[in-house]
């Protein structure tokens, strides 16, 4: 890929996490969970944006999954064992300017199969 275009394509995403950060926000009892994607590995953590903290926070990196289709399953499910563990039930969830389809769908489904409503 040229990096005029990779440039443009990720200043592309930029401008959609922009415009879903200006609609969405997150509270302690209805975190906004947040999912990055790099080639290799996922990061997702619990925000609650009202007093800025990180309420829970979990990469593929630590937990030994790749950044496919079957490692955001596996994450989804322990992040949603982590959220369990902290009393969150409900969330609001930000795909950070991502589509919802492949990875980020995998881990949203992983997280609904484990009982966490968004």
């Amino acid at each position: 890929m040229k990096a005029k275009t990779l440039k443009s394509k990720i200043a592309n995403r930029l401008k959609r996490k922009r415009r879903i950060r200006a609609k969405i926000s997150g509270c302690a009892s209805l975190p906004r969970v947040s999912v990055f994607r790099s080639n290799r590995y996922l990061s997702v953590q619990a925000i609650d944006d009202v007093t800025a903290t990180t309420l829970a926070a979990l990469n593929s990196k630590a937990t030994g999954h790749k950044a496919n289709k079957e490692g955001a399953a596996a994450l989804g499910e322990a992040f949603a064992a982590v959220l369990k563990k902290a009393n969150i039930t409900a969330i609001v969830f930000d795909r950070n300017g991502y589509q919802y389809h492949g990875v980020i769908a995998a881990f949203g489904d992983a997280l609904r199969a484990n009982e966490i409503k968004f």
